[in-house]
């Protein structure tokens, strides 16, 4: 019997249907900790699937396999009970609440996550500590969340809640939608920079991407291409690199070939 790693976030021939139509057809991935994977594909392969899949969003049927984080089944837990077991999923369009501000919301997120581990004059330190790693002002504290925030404020803010809830895992869907080259740079200096600190250095991240633009200011160790529902091909980042030349219709010419 062939040995299976414990730590990771898992998915073994995981199959899922949204709205009696089947989307995920038997994907396979391993996301270790402290490594960055990126998962590629043209629009409807699948992607966001995933990503909503494993955070648990209801509007997802499990047809048949399994999703695991180090060790723990995913699939039979709550969102809430997923996020707690150590999953963060940014995502590709946050949306705004007026009234909450980014300090109020933050302090919620901590504390649903991981209650009362922190007292509140440590919670302060941490939230400015994060503040100073991320090189953000500290103004954003008293703005309601992405209440007239620009597309690079959103993601920033999301790299903020990543750095206070510091996950074992974090899926990035689609970090790069919407966002000038400018909030790019911004975006991927913060994760490097979150992944440079003690608490960031461990987390294992599953960055979602149509483009490979990302992956410029994120680099990937390992690059998963997805087509109709599978993951038809795996490298190092030279495979995006391939994809930013060719296209995805190269992938689908080898794939084409190798099932003829």
């Amino acid at each position: 019997m062939a040995w299976m790693p414990t730590r990771g976030l898992i998915a073994r021939d995981l199959r899922v249907a949204v709205e009696e139509k089947e989307i995920l057809k038997g994907i396979d991935l391993t996301v270790e900790p402290g490594r960055v994977h990126a998962l590629m594909g043209p629009n409807g392969s699948g992607k966001s699937t995933l990503a909503f899949t494993l955070a648990g969003h209801p509007g997802y049927q499990v047809l048949g396999g399994s999703a695991t984080l180090d060790g723990e089944e995913l699939l039979d837990l709550a969102p809430d009970k997923r996020a707690k077991a150590g999953l963060f999923l940014s995502f590709q369009y946050p949306a705004a609440i007026p009234g909450v501000s980014v300090a109020n919301f933050i302090r919620s997120a901590r504390q649903a996550v991981r209650p009362d581990d922190l007292t509140p004059a440590k919670f302060r330190k941490l939230v400015f500590d994060k503040l100073d790693t991320l090189d953000m002002d500290p103004a954003f504290l008293g703005r309601y969340v992405n209440d007239g925030f620009s597309g690079g404020e959103k993601k920033r803010l999301e790299m903020l809640q990543l750095a206070i809830l510091a996950p074992k895992y974090a899926i990035l869907d689609e970090t790069d939608s919407g966002l000038d080259v400018d909030a790019l740079q911004s975006v991927g200096k913060s994760v490097e920079a979150l992944r440079a600190s003690e608490e960031g250095a461990g987390i294992g991240f599953l960055v979602i991407t149509h483009y490979p633009r990302i992956l410029k200011h994120v680099p990937a160790d390992v690059v998963h291409i997805m087509l109709d529902g599978r993951i038809v091909k795996s490298g190092g980042p030279e495979l995006a690199e391939q994809i930013e030349r060719e296209g995805y219709d190269g992938v689908r010419d080898e794939v084409a070939a190798a099932r003829a």
